[in-house]
């Protein structure tokens, strides 16, 4: 009975699995709100990776953020998300879907075109951390360990990112 105790110790119970593009993953999500003008992370999530990102929209969002467009990819589209977006005071620069019964426009589709511009600012952040940071996977069992994890990932990216900004700036 010892040994499965030991055996279940070792195994992380918070955690899920989920497939993305054809690629099975099990573990954590980091989600995140950025300044998109300095790319420094302002706030954070951590779910397990079963967490649909839309999931945790109104936790990520920061009520001190002086801008008041929502720039997000097409995962965040929804009539609630829009609605929650407008009653916090918000402009929605969401990404549209479209489907195979329901194109886009060529109107919409200029307009995302646009809105990714500004959007995949935040991929930067997880771009760095996976490629430059020890990638993306959280070694620990239990959720709080995988926020700790993920959060002092957030911390040394903006403290790196800061360091990258004043030096730009001083060299201006």
């Amino acid at each position: 009975m010892e040994g499965s105790a030991n055996k279940l110790a070792q195994k992380d119970l918070d955690a899920r699995w989920t497939k993305r593009n054809g690629v099975s993953r099990y573990g954590y999500k980091n989600h995140v709100s950025t300044d998109w003008r300095h790319k420094l992370v302002r706030s954070y999530a951590v779910t397990d990776a079963a967490t649909h990102d839309s999931q945790v929209i109104g936790q990520v969002l920061d009520p001190d953020n002086t801008a008041a467009a929502v720039w997000a990819d097409k995962a965040y589209r929804s009539e609630e998300i829009e609605a929650l977006l407008e009653e916090l005071g918000y402009t929605s620069r969401i990404l549209r879907k479209g489907s195979a019964a329901k194109k886009l426009t060529k109107r919409e589709e200029q307009g995302n075109r646009t809105k990714a511009r500004v959007r995949a600012r935040v991929e930067h952040v997880f771009g760095s951390q996976t490629n430059d940071m020890g990638g993306s996977l959280v070694r620990g069992v239990g959720v709080m360990r995988a926020r700790a994890h993920i959060g002092l990932r957030n911390v040394a990216y903006n403290m790196r990112r800061l360091t990258y900004l004043e030096t730009a700036s001083a060299n201006a």
